[in-house]
């Protein structure tokens, strides 16, 4: 529990380096660029579909269907869609961190082949939104409950997200292909799960990847026990 404190509040103080304040900003604008794509492709999209029986009314009615579907698409998707921008510069706010904080470990460490990198990202994307959607019948059923839907979603992603968080750091340190990350279950877990909730508040859910990878990057760091190769050596 300390050392996940420890690491989300020293990754925290680091949000006003240039060079992750500039990851921050990056990924916010993609993230807010997605979803403003998504509101205006189902506008569109709608206002057609409903044109035959709704007559001069699609357009309004298409207006406020793509506003509702946007809302709960960016409830659901949200998880989704920021971990995948952020999978695009994660390594920036890995090496943010190791530069700033561990510079030795920086000194070994070597970036993913391209494609093994877009392979890994891929997998991670392909995991958050296929485990999301196997949550999604069980938090429909719960929906009769006042938190267990958003409990469902809170403990599959805070699973997802710990790995992901930590792994962004781990494969630039990791010895071989079947290398077992270093940092705890528990660790993982509790990472995951506080960046999950942070993800529920409006507003700080735009940080919360980034955060997330920064503070991930020290428990990583903390728990490699010697100098490693990189996973491709």
């Amino acid at each position: 529990m300390r050392a996940v404190i420890h690491a989300l509040a020293q990754a925290l103080a680091q949000l006003t380096d240039r060079a992750v304040l500039m990851v921050l900003l990056k990924s916010v604008l993609a993230t807010v660029l997605a979803f403003v794509a998504l509101g205006i492709g189902l506008y569109f999209a709608l206002v057609w579909a409903l044109g035959s029986w709704a007559g001069e009314g699609s357009g309004l009615a298409g207006a406020a269907a793509a506003v509702l579907i946007a809302g709960l698409a960016f409830w659901f998707l949200f998880r989704v869609v920021a971990v995948a921008v952020l999978q695009f510069f994660a390594d920036e706010v890995v090496i943010a961190v190791e530069k700033q904080h561990y510079p030795a470990r920086a000194a070994e460490a070597r970036p993913l082949p391209f494609r093994r990198d877009l392979a890994n990202s891929l997998r991670g994307i392909g995991r958050t939104l296929g485990f999301n959607l196997l949550a999604l019948p069980v938090a429909g059923v719960l929906l009769v409950t006042v938190f267990g839907a958003a409990l469902v979603f809170l403990a599959v992603n805070a699973w997802l997200l710990g790995r992901e968080l930590t792994d962004m750091a781990w494969l630039r340190h990791c010895g071989a292909r079947d290398a077992q990350n270093p940092v705890s279950r528990s660790e993982r877990l509790l990472l995951g799960g506080a960046i999950a909730g942070i993800m529920l508040v409006p507003g700080l859910n735009l940080i919360a990847p980034v955060l997330g990878a920064a503070a991930g990057t020290h428990l990583t760091m903390r728990s490699l026990p010697f100098a490693t190769e990189p996973c491709d050596a």
